[in-house]
């Protein structure tokens, strides 16, 4: 009976850590950083307005101190954007979990994220969805960003360096896309790869920014502000980006 029990026991186990983006929370347990993370949802987020159940749920249990450098580690849980280097940052957790919450992110998506940065966001994305598409114009920090993820067993994102203006034609359409830059207008091949049912939220404006939402339905194109953000300005190819600062 015990040895069947063992064998029951492993296997339910192994059913866990094979879904999507289970790997890396293994082992996160009760700690201080979970604590933290726990306040940080609760005084940050759902105080803010944020009520979807799931998207709380991943926002307490991706580790971001494990997305940000040594030395900013004992920030990560506070309400603001950190540096990652190359004049990048950590998007704020507020923004992170707003923008989440406003794509709806279904179990059985697929989400194209524009600007990969530490590879938070995506993370957070992969606990949701079934596939995370996410592109990064700054190639050392997709690089990065790609080995920290595959480390930590988020097996379910794949990162590109590239130009977000492009988007990821050849694996559209997209249930959901994220843009975290932004541009002074939509960018239309995104639009064209959002499919049909689909929801993108991103930044536009230059100067004065409103965080968008954009759904698709039978072919038509709706937009709604949700509301005034900051963020740096969304650029083609190889032009140097300025810091992030979302709040």
């Amino acid at each position: 009976m015990v040895a069947r029990w063992i064998a029951a026991t492993l296997a339910a186990l192994a059913a866990w850590t094979s879904a999507p983006g289970a790997a890396a929370q293994s082992g996160t347990g009760d700690d201080e950083m979970a604590r933290k993370r726990r306040h940080m949802v609760e005084t940050q987020i759902e105080r803010r307005g944020v009520t979807d159940a799931r998207v709380l749920e991943a926002m307490r249990t991706v580790e971001r101190h494990l997305f940000v450098p040594d030395e900013a580690e004992s920030h990560a849980y506070e309400d603001t954007p950190l540096r990652i280097g190359h004049g990048q940052t950590i998007s704020q957790p507020y923004i992170v979990a707003l923008m989440t919450e406003v794509i709806a992110p279904d179990r059985e998506d697929r989400v194209l994220e524009i600007g990969t940065g530490s590879g938070y966001q995506a993370a957070v994305l992969s606990v949701l969805v079934a596939k995370v598409y996410t592109i990064e114009i700054v190639e050392a920090l997709g690089v990065t960003a790609r080995e920290r993820l595959e480390r930590l067993g988020y097996d379910n994102v794949e990162v590109r360096v590239g130009d977000g203006y492009l988007g990821w034609p050849e694996a559209a359409p997209f249930d959901k896309i994220i843009v975290t830059a932004a541009p002074d207008k939509i960018p239309p091949k995104l639009v064209e790869q959002l499919a049909d049912g689909g929801r993108m939220v991103l930044p536009v404006g230059s100067g004065y920014q409103e965080l968008v939402l954009v759904e698709k339905d039978g072919g038509k194109v709706r937009q709604r502000v949700v509301t005034a953000v900051r963020f740096v300005p969304m650029v083609h190819g190889k032009e140097a980006q300025p810091e992030r600062d979302e709040r």
